[in-house]
């Protein structure tokens, strides 16, 4: 049996850098939200705020999907 340590180094990276890449998405969309709650107790508008979490979680979704799509040998 042979593994192939290039590819099997080159998907650990990926798939870390991927991981790390939702978890920063999802963090920041909650600080988002929750720096948004401060202002909106303040009496100020967080329209903007609301659209960058909104923004950040569409990404961690998006990449969600594409992982199932990849995983799920129907949707090819």
């Amino acid at each position: 049996m042979n593994i192939k340590w290039g590819a099997l180094a080159e998907v650990a990276t990926v798939s870390f850098g991927a991981t790390v890449g939702v978890v920063v998405f999802f963090a920041l969309g909650v600080r988002t939200l929750a720096g948004g709650e401060q202002q909106r107790a303040a009496g100020r508008t967080v329209t903007a705020r609301t659209a960058v979490a909104g923004l950040c979680f569409t990404v961690c979704a998006g990449a969600v999907v594409y992982g199932l799509y990849l995983i799920v040998p129907q949707f090819h």
